[in-house]
């Protein structure tokens, strides 16, 4: 859980560090869309290619994502395994009760493994390389035309960027529980199902108990510095495009335009 980088921001000066949030934010979604393009081998290695450029140009290092992938890799491994034995076109390699493997099974298998990861990838750059405060004024200013129908745009942000804030918080508590837990004799991985999940019940009580004192402290201390809502504050920082941003946005173009080149191939 350590290496969960959900909510992390890494500092660095780096180039894709001095983008505006709202650059990051929207090009993070684009790239879920856009990833869906490729159909071909030539395809995903363009945009591994295009991930992989943007992981260097962060000056982070590709092990931090990595390293992020590990607390992901049992739901990846699930989502692959459902794709592979439940996939009945093409020609069967292997059956054994209601589990078929086939042709199109693998093939596909792999695919939708490709695009999870580039995916996870991709837009964790965001929250790396973007303060959470940032992330939640980018939300704030793209969602701003959502107010004229009643949606509470400031709060949503703030629920987002105190999430954010606080699940790599949360993730260093359980941690420490765990280990505090393990001192005391408590073995998390022994046993069968039934007996692991009763083993989690000491980690989770306290952690709970340690996630609403927290909530209540933070508020308490919102209120105490005379918080309001969005409508009626300034920011201190304001978020500005600038000419690196409309680079970012042409490259990221020539990228969608490459990817559906390679379509064709």
């Amino acid at each position: 859980m350590n290496k969960l980088i959900l909510g992390r921001y890494l500092p660095s000066d780096s180039w894709v560090h001095r983008l505006d949030a709202r650059t990051k934010f929207i090009l993070s979604m684009v790239f879920i869309f856009v990833i869906f393009m490729a159909n071909n081998v030539f395809g995903y290695l363009f945009a591994a290619a295009f991930v992989g450029l943007s992981i260097y140009m962060t000056g982070l290092g590709i092990k931090v994502f990595f390293d992020g992938l590990k607390p992901l890799a049992m739901l990846m491994f699930i989502t692959t395994l459902l794709q592979l034995f439940f996939m009945n076109t093409g020609t069967v390699l292997f059956h054994w009760w209601i589990f078929t493997i086939t042709t199109d099974g693998v093939i596909n298998s792999v695919v939708v493994f490709v695009r999870f990861m580039l995916i996870i990838m991709f837009t964790t750059i965001l929250t790396l390389t973007t303060p959470p405060l940032e992330v939640a004024d980018a939300m704030e200013s793209l969602m701003k035309p959502l107010r004229k129908i009643g949606v509470p745009v400031s709060e949503l942000a703030l629920m987002v960027s105190i999430a954010l804030r606080f699940v790599p918080t949360l993730m260093d508590e359980a941690e420490s529980i765990m280990n505090a837990q393990r001192a005391r004799g408590v073995a998390f991985n022994e046993g069968g199902l039934i007996k692991r999940a009763k083993s989690y019940i000491p980690l989770l009580i306290p952690l709970f108990v340690n996630a609403i004192k927290r909530a209540i402290e933070l508020g308490d201390a919102m209120e105490a510095r005379g918080y309001r809502d969005g409508e009626h504050r300034t920011k201190f920082r304001v978020l500005q495009f600038t000419k690196i941003d409309g680079v970012a946005f042409v490259a990221f173009l020539i990228f969608t335009i490459g990817l559906y080149a390679t379509r064709f191939i």
